[in-house]
């Protein structure tokens, strides 16, 4: 764990941590990175993966590309919003499970919504990510 993002799980809430999560993250001062939602995309245009794990692990190169970027890892992932197409315990599954790849047995905060579209009919998960950009000494 980072020791600028604290993790919280009341015992007055359900235990998200079973689910790999936590329900409160909080990060010291300093900046935060809002990434836009991340979707099955490859700089190559090529064809996307019809499966939700193979769309979700496309999403997934994406988001530890932004982590390289800003210089994160994921113990700086601060939340996690996961949009999935018609989302059904076994799509939020499916793409989770790819998801906790990129987590690496940390537990950010973490929300699973089930929608009716994204922007194109082909594209099943979306994944937006709230960072906490580690200053020069952190790293």
């Amino acid at each position: 764990m980072s020791n600028n993002v604290t993790r919280r799980n009341p015992s007055t809430m359900w235990d998200s941590t079973v689910n790999g999560h936590s329900q409160i993250s909080i990060a010291e001062p300093g900046r935060l990175a809002m990434l836009s939602g991340q979707v099955a995309a490859s700089k190559d245009g090529a064809t996307l993966p019809i499966s939700d794990g193979g769309q979700a692990a496309l999403v997934v190169d994406s988001l530890q590309a932004a982590l390289h970027e800003l210089g994160a890892a994921p113990a700086d992932i601060l939340m996690l919003r996961i949009h999935v197409v018609n989302g059904t315990t076994e799509r939020f599954t499916e793409a989770y499970s790819q998801i906790q790849k990129l987590l690496n047995g940390e537990m950010p905060s973490v929300t699973v919504l089930g929608v009716q579209a994204l922007f194109t009919p082909e594209l099943q998960i979306e994944v937006e990510m709230t960072v906490r950009v580690p200053s020069t000494a952190d790293r």
